[in-house]
């Protein structure tokens, strides 16, 4: 599998993030809270994991929730897939939720989320008077054709 250099600084090594799998799309990021964080039942915070990072131009991260805090837990990331741009320099930092029924604890390097390095392409918005015709036309939710 062909891999891409990413620059990154680290507030501690032991956030380097890490594919768990040889044939992983996603890294493993840990939280670098200073203190336990608890997320309250349908309540939301936002974790630090202690890592920069310079993404190539014409590339973004993607941060994807876990599934075992998923399925475990009801543990998800808020803004699902989160978005990273190319020219951003800050800290990555997570938006948790918790959809469960008990409170969860985010301890200093627990596996929180998952990063995925995605291609991007821009889109040249062109202004038309009208859209070519399809089957489906305007049907919306719940319309994938005839049916």
């Amino acid at each position: 599998m062909e891999q891409k250099p990413l620059p990154i600084l680290l507030e501690d090594e032991d956030l380097l993030p890490v594919y768990s799998s040889e044939l992983a799309s996603g890294a493993d990021v840990r939280a670098a809270n200073p203190q336990e964080v608890v997320i309250a039942p349908s309540e939301s915070a936002l974790i630090p994991t202690g890592i920069y990072l310079e993404i190539p131009p014409g590339y973004e991260i993607q941060i994807r929730p876990r599934s075992g805090l998923a399925l475990k837990h009801q543990i998800t990331v808020l803004n699902t897939p989160g978005t990273i741009d190319a020219d951003y320099r800050g800290e990555l930092k997570v938006i948790l939720i918790n959809h469960g029924k008990e409170p969860f604890t985010v301890t200093y390097g627990m596996r929180i989320a998952q990063i995925v390095l995605a291609e991007v392409v821009q889109a040249q918005f062109v202004k038309r008077e009208t859209l070519a015709a399809t089957i489906r036309g305007e049907g919306g939710f719940g319309h994938t054709g005839t049916h």
